[in-house]
């Protein structure tokens, strides 16, 4: 442990904010990954800020993770400092049809609030299992729908420590890419507008989209969600399973038989079956159709590739 990072973090933070040599496991949506030298869970925005300058200030490795809902941790762990921006850091305000909300907060949660109030147009993305930064970060979507179409502005923070305020133009938001991708920057806050409807068709479209999650997408295991971006004029699933991929395993990780778009965490898989299981996968659909697949899964801490 770092003993002066971890003195100078004690003067900014309480002491329930800062976990020591924590199992990321449980905080991924894999269920995999060794030990955390710290998580760091901030509850507000001044203790994000400082919390990441110190790391910068120190040059002590650090990354900053909201659900871990596309993220592979190694089976080594992460040696540094792991700032989770969750539940502590979630709030939500609601006013004249504009929604601000802190980027820990879940996209479920935040869909069922603007739901409650009347407005239409986040529907898409009460079933997506991430927080609000990653879904800006990634202009996340589903089922028609995607982060840029209502977002008005966010927060972020960048390289230098800088807060700054982007508009919707600013943020340069495309498929699964951002400006804050491309510049590595950390999300804060994001303000959406939305139009009002009727509460019980919007509920009802909620409703009906999570049940078609549930019958297509295999929920019942630990997975981190599609686990490759869709490719050109194809779609990802389909690739993997005309290459005869269905139920295809490495150890204790598989293509799910449910969705061939899906890797899963049978029981008990490390990182390491995952990371080959994706390796071999593209290896595969290339040699099979010439496309290469490009993994939207993250990895964090030590692989050997």
């Amino acid at each position: 442990m770092n003993e002066v990072f971890y003195q100078k973090l004690q003067k900014l933070l309480q002491q329930d904010q800062i976990l020591i040599d924590e199992p990321l496991a449980g905080y991924t949506t894999f269920r995999i990954g060794g030990l955390a030298a710290f998580i760091i869970q901030p509850k507000s925005t001044e203790e994000v800020v400082s919390t990441v300058r110190l790391c910068q200030e120190l040059k002590y490795p650090y990354y900053v993770m909201g659900n871990g809902s596309n993220l592979l941790v190694s089976d080594k762990g992460f040696q540094g400092a792991v700032i989770k921006l969750g539940q502590t850091y979630g709030n939500i305000t609601v006013k004249d049809g504009v929604v601000c909300a802190q980027s820990g907060v879940l996209l479920s949660k935040l869909a069922n609030e603007i739901a409650d109030k009347g407005l239409a147009g986040f529907e898409f993305a009460a079933g997506i299992p991430g927080t609000l930064g990653g879904a800006v970060t990634m202009n996340a979507g589903a089922y028609g729908g995607e982060i840029k179409q209502t977002i008005v502005s966010a927060k972020v923070l960048n390289k230098a420590g800088e807060v700054l305020e982007l508009n919707k133009d600013e943020l340069r938001l495309g498929y699964r890419k951002s400006i804050i991708q491309e510049q590595d920057m950390i999300v804060l806050e994001a303000s959406f507008a939305f139009e009002p409807g009727n509460k019980m068709e919007i509920r009802s479209l909620i409703n009906e989209l999570n049940e078609k999650r549930r019958d297509k997408q295999p929920l019942e295991y630990p997975s981190a969600g599609s686990t490759f971006k869709r490719p050109e004029g194809h779609f990802a699933g389909k690739l993997i399973m005309d290459s005869g991929l269905r139920g295809y395993q490495v150890g204790n990780a598989q293509v799910s038989e449910k969705h061939c778009g899906f890797v899963i965490n049978k029981g008990g898989a490390t990182a390491i079956e995952v990371r080959a299981l994706i390796k071999e996968i593209i290896q595969i659909v290339y040699n099979k159709f010439g496309v290469t697949l490009e993994p939207e899964v993250k990895l964090l801490g030590e692989f050997e590739d």
